[in-house]
């Protein structure tokens, strides 16, 4: 059984406490200017999670990524075109 992940990004007052967030997941990204950080864990732990960092001090505001939940499959405008033409000209005939 594959295990779903799901990101977590958490906005932070200040970055030394960044270390410690390393035992509720992976913490895949930091940024130093905009001050947040990118945690990556379980999907089915993540409100569980989310509710623990967001009691920290130093922690300003905890969202989690809804990238697992949109669609990833795109569809060619031009394939669609072409066959919308192609329909419109049998149908005039």
């Amino acid at each position: 059984m594959e295990n779903d992940r799901q990101a977590i990004v958490i906005w932070l007052n200040h970055l030394k406490q960044v270390r410690s967030l390393k035992r509720f997941g992976n913490v895949h990204y930091v940024s130093r200017k905009l001050k947040y950080a990118v945690l990556y864990c379980n999907m089915c732990d993540v409100e569980e999670i989310s509710a623990k960092i967001a009691r920290f001090h130093y922690v300003k505001r905890v969202e989690p990524s809804f990238r697992p939940f949109l669609k990833t499959e795109y569809e060619s405008k031009i394939e669609s075109g072409y066959e919308r033409k192609r329909d419109d000209v049998q149908i005039s005939i």
